[in-house]
């Protein structure tokens, strides 16, 4: 397969990288892997956003274990399910660290992707050897503002997406998280190309304006989930931003994050210092050094 993202990230990472894929009742999830050894390292991205968003932490990581960054349902390169729910994701996720994992994984999760793995933990906690939870959404963490602007931009992309308008959009995006990434023209070229494949079109916009959606209607049932169920024993670290939004709802937020390190029998809870939300792509030092130091202690 003449592979956009999988050239791209190899290209990153010393040793090249592989395209895995797993059979989910007849559509295919996939994912991009690197390096070797264990445990294995599963990246879980925000909502609405391909495995290529964790190309600033392959390579760095790849050195020390086996990484896999995989695309959820109708996100980069995996094909969309007929009906997107909450079971269907965590199902998902289960499965992916059950094939692809060799073992209990630590999972890396960013903004929802850091609530799904908690979910994930809760329903199969002996699939989990560690979590890293990077600025992790939670249920009781919906403003209002948020929502309405999360919801306009969904659907001002579908409708530009729709009209065929977004090339230009798109192309200064992915050279922006190119230039992020690589200091090699070269590779980023070949990372601009794997995000004009990865993001943007049709179906990956639908699969993201639905999960958003179906993010926003679970908040009472990860409630729920929340209350009957407790964080394994393993280990946990929590990274907050601290940049991105008024202070009194940053402040809520973090909060609310700590609270999530704190439920943990080895929960870690710290501040990243000037970090927006995204900051495994502008502080990857920091999520690398997390990630490693969970390693370490899930190897103890």
């Amino acid at each position: 397969m003449d592979d956009a993202v999988a050239k791209a990230v190899g290209a990153l990472v010393p040793g090249g990288a592989l395209r895995g894929e797993l059979d989910r009742y007849g559509r295919a999830l996939r994912w991009i892997e690197a390096g070797k050894g264990g445990p294995a390292v599963v990246l879980e991205a925000a909502s609405g956003t391909p495995s290529l968003t964790w190309a600033p932490v392959l390579a760095p990581l790849a050195r020390c274990t086996r990484v896999v960054a995989y695309d959820r349902a109708g996100l980069g390169a995996s094909d969309p399910v007929h009906r997107l729910s909450l079971d269907s994701a965590v199902e998902d996720l289960a499965a992916l660290l059950s094939r692809a994992g060799d073992g209990p994984c630590v999972v890396v999760g960013h903004s929802w992707g850091g609530l799904l793995a908690q979910l994930v933990a809760w329903a199969e906690p002996g699939l989990v050897a560690g979590l890293v939870l990077l600025d992790p959404a939670h249920e009781e963490f919906q403003p209002w503002l948020g929502r309405v602007a999360e919801g306009m931009h969904a659907r001002q992309l579908a409708a530009r997406t729709a009209l065929r308008l977004t090339g230009r959009s798109r192309h200064r995006h992915a050279l922006r998280e190119a230039a992020r990434t690589a200091d090699d023209p070269r590779v980023r070229d070949l990372l601009v190309d794997a995000w004009l494949a990865a993001s943007g079109g049709r179906q990956q916009v639908r699969s993201a304006v639905g999960e958003n959606r179906m993010i926003n209607e679970a908040a009472a049932e990860i409630r729920r989930r929340r209350a009957a169920s407790s964080l394994p024993d393993v280990p946990v670290t929590v990274l907050s931003a601290s940049r991105g939004m008024p202070d009194g709802m940053r402040r809520r937020w973090t909060e609310l994050q700590k609270s999530v390190a704190l439920s943990a029998p080895a929960g870690e809870h710290s501040v990243v210092p000037a970090a927006g939300h995204h900051f495994h792509s502008s502080r990857p030092d920091v999520v690398t050094q997390a990630v490693l130091d969970v390693l370490a202690r899930a190897g103890r």
